[in-house]
């Protein structure tokens, strides 16, 4: 008899989340319902077999860009935004863990007595013994944002698909929480995300998705289920191939 089991349309996803989301509604910090409400639903699509690799960002604590912009040095500003992202990391690994799913932590900034350090190899071996790995501390280099070291991350891991998280539907013509009309797009060129300056990622990780036609699925992370739905690859937000 067939199982009636949601069909498997990945074997192995990068999901990508701002630090924000951990913040909850208080915008700073980690909010603990918001940290172990995420590791659910990660967790729940691990128990799937999902291959599962997890970039998260650190602008709950701090962000370099903005940071720079009030007279700090850029690379000492991004280094301390790398360092946040650490800490999301080790937060997101304890919850994931309590939810029972193994977890390894690697960062691009050597940290040895904190979290292992990324060695390409070794985290495919994570993934295929089904663990979850956090990607940690970007590219450990200035200057790249963390949507570019998930890209990086998920062409390094062989990643089918970068599943992008933010607080809207997918992507728009325009802002939709500024403008009423604004119309999302089921499907986007990488050409039309860049030509029309979309917010939707960094421009530098938008094109090393096109130069390695690795898709991205823009989603609303609010929505409970999501993540799952894109594991599953039922048609959520907005694809950008």
């Amino acid at each position: 008899m067939e199982s009636s089991a949601p069909r498997q349309r990945y074997q192995r996803i990068l999901l990508k989340l701002s630090g924000e989301v951990l913040a909850g509604e208080g915008g700073f910090g980690i909010d603990q319902d918001s940290l172990h409400s995420m590791a659910r639903e990660v967790a729940e699509v691990a128990q799937t077999g999902v291959q599962v690799g997890l970039v998260v960002g650190g602008g709950n604590f701090f962000r370099g860009v903005q940071a720079a912009a009030k007279k700090m040095d850029r690379v000492t500003a991004d280094h301390m935004g790398m360092l946040a992202t650490v800490i999301n990391s080790l937060a997101l690994q304890d919850a994931l863990e309590r939810q029972g799913i193994p977890t390894r932590v690697m960062t691009a900034i050597t940290i040895p007595s904190v979290a292992e350090p990324y060695i390409r190899r070794r985290a495919i071996r994570h993934l295929e013994k089904g663990r979850i790995v956090i990607f940690a501390a970007g590219t450990s280099n200035p200057y790249f944002s963390t949507d570019t070291g998930a890209t990086l991350r998920a062409l390094e891991i062989h990643a089918e698909v970068v599943a992008k998280a933010t607080g809207v539907d997918g992507v728009y013509n325009k802002d939709p929480r500024k403008h009423a009309d604004a119309v999302m797009f089921e499907t986007v060129t990488y050409h039309e995300v860049l030509a029309n300056s979309l917010a939707v990622m960094d421009a530098s990780a938008v094109a090393m998705c096109r130069e390695n036609k690795l898709p991205i699925r823009v989603f609303n992370l609010r929505t409970a289920g999501n993540i799952m739905r894109i594991a599953m690859g039922e048609p959520v937000g907005t694809l950008i191939c």
